[in-house]
């Protein structure tokens, strides 16, 4: 197994102003292998002096100009050669992000790492089309708008896509010529240290990315409270995006939130049902359950219930872990034990509460038993006001419920407090797109599940945040408008 040693980055430092530092405390602690239990290696334990300085060199980057004020298009040549370096050290990037976070590399090299590079390459090419307006105003006056940077953004980024997730927030981020501090997850701060690396070979210019690992409390909570943080991008649970929110309030920052998530997939009578099981399993089960939109709650038609349930079990029960770093593993250790004991504590209230298990409902044992591994596991029988159905588990917990019609299913699918996606299987076109307008959601699919693109925005309703990642409109969320008047009068 290759370690972070042996791998570009540097143990133990942070990333400040183009210089490795160490936090000013001394501290580290270890990042743990959740599929071994092991120390992979050690991680600088910043805190809020840390967090200061990074933001000081950030702000100085940008009053500097020499960032903000370059031309679009050497913005965007840059933001290419992040792109392309990453595609150059997918093997490397992929290893990193697999032993960090537990996903199979699988996952990691052929899915994480070409999107990242997909995001910075699509930024790239949006650095050039960021452009103000001409307005006709009364008067004799020459009105325009310039859309200009922000300033410092801290992005704050969770531990279950670590470094694809902070490539949504740095490339629109750096596009539109703001700097950036990234505050990494705790659990999974490899891929990001090693992206400051990446991003000074491509050209950026010292400051204009920061890293600063540690806790969330002590990193996170200084760069929200910072007076010279213009922007705060956040995604994790909705209780923190809370906590942010209020925080910000103090320094009118703006903020971006994109929160947590309790997806419902709608599965009609009329669907294709072999490929609606595999929609489901991919919807759940992907990622570990570690996915804000994820489809925990999966509705199908009575008149298909156990026919579905039979064969959505059958498929279940074929979704075993493995080695994470083998090729062939599809489904790998959870990001760590307490996440492993959170999600087989809801496994355990879920029995309580009186849904049916069918499928799954243990820790795994894979290798020596050491790594942070559960069952893909499958409730029949829940009601929508249990809690398996209610809270975000984030883990691979299915909970599968009848309805009668689809009045019925949408209602109780809107009858959540989450709105981040969802998914309608049917071979109904018109009813399909009905049904999509119906969702209270911010991405709907239909017959189709976890689809992502870099033009495609993604974001949530209700308690799954709000602002939109991806797609020309994140620019608007760290970008504003200056209105300019010229006297034409002689």
């Amino acid at each position: 197994m290759a370690t972070a040693a042996q791998m570009q980055i540097k143990p133990g430092k942070l990333f400040i102003d183009g210089k490795w530092v160490d936090a000013i405390s001394g501290k580290t602690f270890g990042t743990i292998n959740p599929a071994t239990g092991e120390v992979i290696t050690q991680i600088a334990a910043g805190d809020e002096r840390d967090a200061d300085a990074a933001v000081q060199a950030a702000h100085k980057a940008f009053r500097s100009g020499r960032w903000a004020e370059m031309s679009a298009s050497e913005r965007g040549r840059i933001l290419w050669r992040i792109g392309d370096l990453v595609d150059k050290y997918n093997e490397e990037l992929g290893t990193l992000e697999t032993i960090d976070n537990g996903k199979p590399i699988f996952e990691s090299r052929q899915v994480d790492m070409p999107m990242v590079a997909e995001v910075f390459r699509y930024y790239a090419g949006a650095a050039t089309k960021i452009q103000g307006e001409t307005v006709p105003v009364r008067g004799p006056f020459l009105h325009y708008t310039l859309r200009e940077p922000l300033g410092v953004v801290a992005a704050i980024v969770p531990w279950n896509f670590p470094l694809l997730l902070a490539s949504w927030k740095i490339a629109p981020a750096l596009a539109t010529g703001n700097t950036v501090v990234l505050k990494p997850a705790t659990w999974t701060s490899l891929t990001a240290l090693r992206l400051a690396e990446i991003c000074q070979e491509a050209g950026l210019p010292d400051g204009v990315l920061n890293v600063v690992t540690g806790s969330g409390a002590a990193v996170g909570g200084a760069l929200v409270r910072h007076k010279n943080v213009a922007k705060v991008a956040f995604t994790g649970s909705t209780s923190i995006g809370q906590e942010i929110a209020r925080e910000a309030a103090g320094t009118l920052k703006q903020v971006s939130l994109e929160l947590g998530g309790k997806s419902p997939n709608i599965v009609l009578a009329d669907a294709d049902l072999d490929g609606a099981v595999r929609g489901a399993t991919t919807g759940i089960f992907y990622g570990k359950g570690e996915v804000c939109a994820a489809g925990s709650r999966l509705f199908v038609d009575r008149k298909i219930h156990d026919a579905f349930v039979e064969k959505l079990v059958e498929r279940s029960a074929k979704i075993q872990p493995g080695d994470p770093l083998d090729p062939k593993t599809r489904f790998g250790a959870l990001v760590s034990e307490t996440q492993m004991n959170t999600v087989l504590g809801y496994i355990e209230k879920g029995k309580a509460e009186g849904a049916k298990l069918v499928a799954g409902g243990a820790r795994a044992k894979v290798g020596d038993g050491k790594g942070f591994f559960v069952q893909a596991t499958v409730f029949d029988e829940v009601g929508n006001d249990m809690t398996i159905a209610r809270e975000e588990i984030f883990g691979p917990v299915l909970a599968v419920m009848a309805f009668d019609d689809v009045d019925e299913a949408v209602r109780k699918a809107n009858d959540n407090p989450y709105g981040l996606a969802a998914a309608v299987w049917i071979r109904d076109v018109a009813k399909a797109h009905r049904v999509a307008r119906g969702l209270e959601a911010g991405t709907v699919w239909i017959n189709t599940y976890n689809n992502y693109d870099p033009a495609a925005a993604f974001g949530g309703y209700k308690m799954s945040g709000y602002g939109r990642e991806l797609s020309l409109h994140a620019l608007e969320h760290y970008t504003q408008v200056k209105s300019v008047w010229v006297n034409l009068k002689d």
